[in-house]
């Protein structure tokens, strides 16, 4: 005959039951035993998998009082087959229900192409309105330092650009690096396009191609992928409807962007 043993830890002892989440997709928890953090991508059969910022997934079991949610202790359990209104932007920061545009500050981020423009705001586009922050786009960076110049960052008036292929030794880099003002801030990604940024399972190749140098990119790219090369608008247009959120992009873009953000919003430029 099986004893069972009666429970004599004194009830304020017991750890206090823990608020139950649904694990709804784009949700940012993380395990405390392992510290990943990430967002949910999918939840079944008794266990959630975790993707981080830099594309790992992870494979946890549904415990109670197994996550943390902005720093509090939480129990997933398996989301409702009813719609949830997302908790997170596709930058993956918390969203804010019914929040307001801010009024645009005086500081502003310089993108180097509409095409640049178009994918910052894809992903970006709600932490910016929020922010009150403006993006807008150069036609290449050769004349960099006079549009800085003419500009005039100041305190109030930061700037932020971000440059394509800005890798040591390049022409981009020597411009870069011509920039000298303490309120403005120019960062770069290694990709010669914006295009590359993009993930290529995102797109559904295995890697971007190589294209030879002296030919133009984007034409290359759509010749060896057997895309319209003399449309490359509506080639980049169908790129960019694969974009959800900032999963799809390369960490080398998520990183300089924020780093613009933060740079563009901090007190100094408020």
């Amino acid at each position: 005959m099986r004893q069972y043993s009666p429970d004599l830890t004194p009830p304020w002892k017991k750890p206090k039951p823990a608020p139950e989440v649904p694990a709804d997709p784009g949700l940012v928890v993380e395990e405390p035993t392992t510290g990943f953090c990430g967002a949910v991508i999918r939840c079944e059969a008794g266990t959630v998998t975790l993707e981080d910022r830099f594309g790992k997934h992870r494979v946890f079991p549904l415990e109670p009082r197994g996550f943390l949610l902005e720093g509090r202790v939480v129990t997933l359990v398996r989301p409702s087959s009813a719609p949830a209104r997302p908790s997170r932007t596709a930058s993956g920061s918390v969203a804010v229900p019914g929040a307001r545009a801010r009024v645009a500050r005086a500081g502003r981020i310089y993108v180097e192409g509409r095409h640049d423009a178009e994918l910052v705001e894809r992903v970006w586009g709600d932490d910016l309105r929020i922010e009150g922050v403006v993006v807008e786009y150069l036609e290449g960076v050769d004349d960099l330092p006079a549009i800085v110049a003419e500009f005039a960052p100041g305190p109030d008036a930061r700037l932020g650009v971000l440059v394509d292929h800005l890798v040591p030794g390049s022409k981009e880099s020597r411009i870069a690096a011509s920039v000298t003002s303490e309120h403005a801030l120019v960062v770069g990604h290694p990709y010669i396009d914006i295009w590359e940024a993009v993930k290529p399972s995102s797109v559904g190749i295995e890697a971007w191609p190589r294209v030879p140098r002296g030919q133009d990119w984007k034409t290359g790219v759509c010749r060896a992928l057997g895309w319209p090369s003399d449309n490359t608008g509506a080639v980049w247009q169908a790129i960019l409807a694969r974009v959800g959120s900032y999963r799809d992009l390369e960490p080398e873009l998520l990183g300089r962007v924020e780093e613009l953000i933060d740079f563009v919003t901090d007190s100094g430029g408020a």
